[in-house]
């Protein structure tokens, strides 16, 4: 059995991942902690850590799974350029999954669009347009993010040089080579993502449609049990999935 320990054990995805362990023959419940509790404590008790708390958090929950040897999947989005960093620099002494969705559906399409990316030339306008529920913070979402990087890894550019946001006014042509984003928020959707690789009179679309939260509490759990025995370094769901 897998010990794993919650960070944000409070939220909406860290109580789903709760009943996640507690349906798996697998994995067991290390404990979980939100807010002010000891991350650690908590570290040192668990196998593997799974954070889905706040970007805030973060820098104390690496320090505490270094100190402790502990791996962890980190699905907190709203991460900026220090945090990254921040990883970078831990995964050199522990085996780190970070991934703006767990669900093995949106690892699958990551690799699609990375593979459909690579193979189309750039004549092709690739459009991510992703929706979620009225209570969303951040914009694109961390999963529309993941998709934009495989599809700037599929043409051998940083998705920083080539991406377009938040078009509105006289904005001017599209320029050549760009990933553009937008993003819709109402009601109670889980996650709807659809990549539209837009050609010369024709169009594909790759998408994926999240109706439950219990896939990514699902996918969460499968990731944090590959992770233990894992070598140190950053990894993603596209490694657990092995795509």
């Amino acid at each position: 059995m897998t010990a794993i320990g919650i960070v944000g054990s409070e939220g909406r995805m860290g109580r789903a991942i709760a009943e996640a362990i507690a349906a798996s023959a697998e994995a067991e419940l290390a404990g979980g902690i939100d807010h002010d509790g000891d991350v650690s404590a908590l570290a040192g008790a668990a196998d593997v850590l799974v954070d889905f708390s706040s970007p805030q958090a973060l820098e104390a929950t690496l320090d505490a799974c270094l100190a402790a040897r502990a791996p962890i999947l980190i699905g907190t989005t709203g991460l900026m350029e220090r945090h990254h960093y921040l990883i970078e620099n831990a995964a050199k002494d522990i085996a780190v999954i970070q991934t703006g969705n767990t669900s093995l559906g949106v690892a699958m399409l990551a690799a699609l669009v990375r593979d459909a990316a690579g193979r189309l030339g750039e004549d092709w306008d690739i459009e991510i347009l992703e929706m979620h529920h009225r209570h969303k913070v951040d914009a694109p979402s961390g999963t529309a993010k993941l998709l934009g990087e495989a599809a700037a890894e599929g043409r051998r550019v940083t998705l920083a040089e080539v991406t377009e946001e938040g078009r509105a006014g006289l904005t001017g042509a599209r320029a050549d080579g760009a990933i553009g984003f937008a993003s819709l928020r109402g009601g109670s959707v889980a996650g709807d993502h659809r990549v539209i690789f837009a050609g010369p009179q024709e169009r594909i679309e790759l998408a994926h449609f999240a109706e439950d939260r219990a896939i990514f509490a699902k996918g969460a759990v499968r990731g944090a049990l590959w992770l233990p025995g894992q070598r140190p370094g950053r990894y993603d769901m596209s490694d657990v999935l092995g795509v």
